[in-house]
């Protein structure tokens, strides 16, 4: 049976006190004992130091919301996998639909960052999804399948198969609108299908595939009473603790 995973990707929002008081608080509430399921929070660069010092001896894994494919060099603003993993985290967000929306980022680019993470044992969170108009097109999942392949070109199954990866529909990212459970089901085992057609059944059948976009407490137990849905990546309601501990407890 597959471990749920829940992330809470903090974007760009938490000054280090702020990003500290809520890691402890969660951390506080889960308690210090074993937890029934992953738990990641993926603060900004900046706060990445605070927030691993307020889970120091807890279950909860730390996270960072992207890195650069170089391990070192003239590459100004670029953060390595070298340096996460140097900072504490042991999680990394890699394509999301805002990177690749606002910076410029494309399969090959997600790729690269994708081998970079892989290569100092990194977890990767590799992030697919349509925009509106592919959706009305009904280009969901050839778009979703060519994300997963190219970004995972070059990787072996072993690799794989320790990753995680996020379905976000960009049009349900921070809009209040998400898939119906149904329909986001449904492009995870297309998902699963995409990865067992290239890497075999043993390693479709053990990745973890989330759901993201506009999850909150009260749809959340609908998403992961699905088949083929492993957890969540929470945007907006992993700002607070209020909001973030209830998708964390239904995932338990």
């Amino acid at each position: 049976m597959r471990r749920r995973i829940i992330a809470g990707n903090w974007k760009l929002n938490m000054l280090r006190e702020d990003a500290g008081r809520l890691a402890f608080a969660i951390r506080e509430a889960l308690g210090g004992g074993q937890l029934a399921a992953d738990v990641v929070l993926c603060p900004p660069f900046t706060a990445l130091e605070a927030v691993r010092a307020a889970l120091e001896g807890s279950r909860i894994s730390l996270g960072a919301q992207n890195l650069f494919w170089e391990a070192s060099g003239a590459w100004t603003g670029e953060v390595a996998a070298e340096m996460i993993v140097d900072a504490g985290a042991n999680y990394v967000i890699v394509g999301h639909s805002e990177r690749r929306q606002h910076f410029g980022e494309t399969n090959e680019t997600v790729r690269r960052r994708l081998a970079a993470a892989l290569r100092v044992g990194l977890i990767p969170i590799l992030c697919v999804g349509e925009t509106q108009d592919e959706r009305e097109i009904g280009a969901t999942r050839d778009i979703v399948e060519r994300q997963i392949l190219e970004a995972l070109n070059g990787r072996t199954a072993d690799e794989v198969r320790k990753m995680v990866i996020a379905y976000e529909p960009v049009w349900a990212i921070g809009t209040g609108k998400n898939a119906t459970p149904y329909d986001a089901n449904a492009v995870h085992k297309h998902v699963r299908a995409v990865l067992k057609g290239k890497f075999g059944d043993g390693v479709g059948d053990a990745v973890r595939v989330q759901y993201g976009g506009s999850v909150k407490p009260d749809n959340i137990g609908e998403f992961l009473a699905q088949s083929d849905i492993d957890g969540a990546l929470v945007g907006g309601a992993s700002l607070s603790a209020d909001q973030f501990l209830p998708i964390v407890r239904a995932a338990l």
